[in-house]
């Protein structure tokens, strides 16, 4: 019975290890393109053109801001250049009188 629950134990160490390792592995490579949505510290949420919104932890967040169209690979934020978003224009105030 001790040796059961000892190999079960050490099964269980093994899977988590394992498991953990192979995530960080697949999080280190991911490429992640879209518009800015919300900043949140070092937090950036990205709309992918397909329409998911990711969330993903950058390195450096100074420059970037809501709206701009980026690339995010391996923490490190790169703007897309000719592709920002065009600011919404300011609306005319209609004259009274004449």
């Amino acid at each position: 019975m001790k040796k059961a629950i000892a190999l079960l134990i050490v099964l269980t160490f093994v899977f988590a290890v394992a498991f953990v390792s192979f995530a960080a592995d697949t999080k280190k490579t991911e490429v992640v393109q879209g518009t800015i949505t919300k900043i949140e510290g070092k937090k950036l949420t990205i709309k992918q053109a397909d329409g998911k919104e990711v969330t993903v932890e950058v390195k450096n967040v100074k420059g970037i801001k809501v709206g701009d169209k980026v690339t995010v690979k391996d923490g490190v934020v790169t703007k897309e250049k000719g592709k920002e978003a065009t600011p919404t224009p300011k609306k005319k105030k209609a004259v009274e009188g004449c």
